[in-house]
């Protein structure tokens, strides 16, 4: 197992750190940071997934479910495709996050053994442990609007 060790003069971006991306959350925050630049403006399927780097298919389900939280509106037809549902500062990535049903831990259905004392005593503390987490989690990203991330990229 690598282990990722920072110098104090090294700096990297998010993207190089030793994590894995979740590509719904990657997609979905990178195609809005590019709507709240220009928020009227209607972006189709196809257009946004050659800029990502995917199928339209994985565009459509995805801003699907950023549409059914009301952060997207999209129309069908030639002149149709996706916009902004809301005014881009009052769009956090927390929403989108949120929008999107991640979450840092997932508890599997019948993953505990209700039998053993440790192993139900280890899950509730990590539970407890990820769940604070998840809520720190949140609150920093509701502290940062669309519209701040794509000012600050101009």
């Amino acid at each position: 197992m690598q282990h990722f060790m920072l110098r104090e003069t090294e700096t990297h971006s998010w993207l190089d750190l030793p994590m894995k991306r979740n590509s719904r959350l990657s997609l979905a925050l990178h195609t809005l940071g590019h709507m709240a630049g220009d928020p009227e403006r209607m972006r189709t399927s196809a257009e946004i997934a050659a800029h990502n780097g995917t199928n339209p298919v994985v565009v459509r389900r995805v801003l699907g479910m950023l549409r059914e939280a009301g952060l997207l509106e999209s129309e069908k037809g030639h002149s149709g495709g996706w916009r902004l549902a809301k005014p881009p500062n009052s769009i956090t990535l927390a929403d989108v996050y949120m929008a999107l049903g991640e979450r840092l831990f997932q508890q599997e259905a019948g993953s505990k053994n209700m039998d053993c004392s440790v192993e139900h005593e280890l899950f509730d503390r990590v539970s407890s442990v990820m769940g604070d987490l998840e809520a720190v989690l949140i609150e920093r990203l509701s502290s940062t609007s669309i519209a701040e991330v794509a000012d600050s990229a101009d």
